[in-house]
Formats: structure tokens, sequence, C-alpha cells
């Protein structure tokens, strides 16, 4: 019983939790990054490039041959390129949302704080103070 009640309590902390929750988001984010890529910014890239579609882009190194059945081997160079530029997009992206972030925790620090109500010890040192002022 005592696995199982220390994996529950595991589990359960906010940490896991927290990290459970950004692996799924970041999931869904990775696909949507995917589809802005492909979808977006890669056909305006090519456009501009003449038509290139970077996925389509490779190094042959042993041309296929379909009548002897030997494959093609060759460096898919372009789908890097594709994965780079998907890679620098989310790294903006994580980068704005880390500054706006800051941001927002720098305007809670700048926010001064009331000062403590003093202790009792602190109002009994204050009275005694005083009265030793006054002598």
């Amino acid at each position: 019983m005592g696995f199982f009640k220390e994996f529950k309590e595991f589990a359960m902390r906010g940490s896991v939790v927290d990290l459970a929750v950004g692996v799924v988001i970041g999931a869904a984010f990775g696909k949507i990054v995917t589809s802005l890529v492909n979808d977006v910014i890669m056909p305006p890239i090519g456009y501009l490039t003449g038509g290139i579609d970077f996925a389509e882009m490779k190094y042959v190194i042993q041309p296929g041959d379909e009548a002897n059945e030997v494959a093609e081997v060759a460096i898919t160079y372009g789908n890097f390129i594709n994965i780079v530029i998907g890679f620098i997009i989310v790294a903006f992206f994580i980068f704005l949302v880390i500054k706006g972030m800051n941001s927002l925790k720098r305007k809670e620090e700048e926010v001064p704080a009331a000062p403590p109500a003093p202790t009792k010890e602190e109002t009994l040192l204050t009275e005694i103070r005083d009265l030793l002022k006054e002598k």
C-alpha cells in the first residue's frame, strides 16, 4: 500500500501537474507552429525564391534505379531548413511570452508593500525606549 500512496503524492505534486499541462500545451503549440511554417511562411518564401520548395531540396548521393530495385540515397537538407525555421519561430514566441511575464512580474515588484504591523515585542520595546528617553 505504501508504494501507491507515495506514487499518488508524487503524481499530485503541483510541479508534476504543471509539467504535464506544459507538455500538452507545448504539443498543441508545436502543431500550430508547424502549420504556420508550412502553410503561411514557406509559400511566400517559395514564391520569392522562384517556386523552390525547401522540403523537396536534397543532395542525391546515389540515384534510385527502379529496374534494379535500388533505392535513392539522399541527404534531404530542405526538411532541415523547414525545421530550423520552425524552431526560430517557436523560440521567438517563447521569448515574447517570457518577456511579457517578466514585465508583469516587475510591475508587481514595483508596487511597494505596506510595512508589516509591529509585533508585540516591537511595540513593547518601542514603549520602553520612549520611557527611557523621558527620564
